[in-house]
């Protein structure tokens, strides 16, 4: 795919944003803030961890985004005695005495890691090595990974007997934290109706895996005005207790705050952010716009937060 400038080609991003979504409406319904999330991890080359109760059709909405970018797409349900080699793959001695290595689950373009807070953090480390160094190591031996890769976890927030939470470290990896929440009234009725009949629907491959990276590399050629640039970097200040930008409702309900992972990506989501709106560059709305979802995760909140029911999306609410 070759372009005349850099300027028709994120117009032709712009355009297939809309075919991608028009796609995944067929199948997704009501979840459209979701969707673009996680397309905007995608095009950021960006991993995004999914948190949402059990049927809001988590697996069935990666299984489409994978089918409409023309990717391989991989599901790994995270179960206790899940064992690293389970999903980075093993060598085995085949029938001439010869080590061969079996490939295992991570390899393809799209990862679905069902409730990964399943799972020991000897699996879990497994998983997030994967993720940071596009690569895994068996036996001595290192395997490069499938490009474009990209992982999208889930967690439920239900249950939380028998798990292993993420640590904050590793949660750092992902871009992105989406809360899904519940479909509203219109929105299930039509998710009933349709998924009750015998109604087929089938949807178009909108990218292929070498459009998706041509794009991923446009992106980083975005450019961002100075104060856009200082307005993301003020604001992971902000999160940190001992920052001297930090307001009041930080110092008095947050342990920790986001470190300069968060300031990264910040700007490089807001880029993608103002591509799918058709803008040539991304401005402090950009910005705005998916720092809930890059910063809820990087936050630690104190006791007395806890004790007085305030929530870090209320904390970062008033930051903006």
């Amino acid at each position: 795919m070759e372009y005349k400038s850099d300027v028709e080609a994120v117009d032709a991003l712009a355009a297939k944003y809309g075919e991608l979504m028009n796609e995944i409406r067929k199948i997704i319904i009501g979840q459209d803030a979701t969707v673009r999330n996680v397309l905007i991890g995608i095009f950021s080359r960006g991993h995004v961890l999914l948190i949402g109760v059990p049927g809001l059709a988590k697996t069935l909405l990666v299984h489409t985004i994978a089918s409409v970018l023309d990717l391989k797409f991989n599901r790994i349900q995270f179960t206790p005695d899940l064992m690293p080699s389970d999903i980075t793959g093993s060598e085995i001695l085949d029938e001439k005495k010869e080590f061969r290595f079996i490939r295992g689950p991570l390899f393809a373009n799209i990862v679905l890691a069902d409730e990964i807070n399943r799972t020991p953090p000897k699996t879990q480390a497994a998983l997030l090595e994967a993720m940071q160094e596009k690569n895994v190591t068996v036996g001595g031996t290192t395997h490069l990974l499938e490009e474009p890769f990209f992982v999208l976890a889930t967690q439920n927030p239900i249950e939380q007997e028998g798990t292993y939470p993420l640590p904050e470290a590793q949660l750092d990896r992902f871009m992105l934290n989406v809360v899904l929440d519940y479909p509203a009234f219109a929105d299930e009725l039509n998710i009933v109706r349709n998924t009750t009949s015998d109604k087929n629907t089938q949807v178009k491959k909108i990218l292929t895996a070498a459009d998706i990276m041509y794009f991923q590399n446009l992106i980083r050629k975005i450019p961002v005005a100075d104060n856009v640039l200082e307005y993301a970097v003020k604001l992971s200040h902000k999160t940190r207790p001992s920052s001297p930008y930090a307001p009041q409702i930080v110092k008095d309900y947050v342990d920790w705050g986001a470190g300069p992972r968060a300031s990264q990506n910040l700007t490089v989501g807001a880029k993608c952010h103002a591509v799918f709106s058709g803008k040539y560059s991304p401005d402090i709305e950009d910005v705005q716009a998916i720092a809930t979802s890059v910063l809820r995760h990087r936050m630690v909140k104190n006791y007395k937060a806890e004790a007085e029911g305030i929530t870090l999306d209320d904390i970062i609410k008033k930051l903006l």
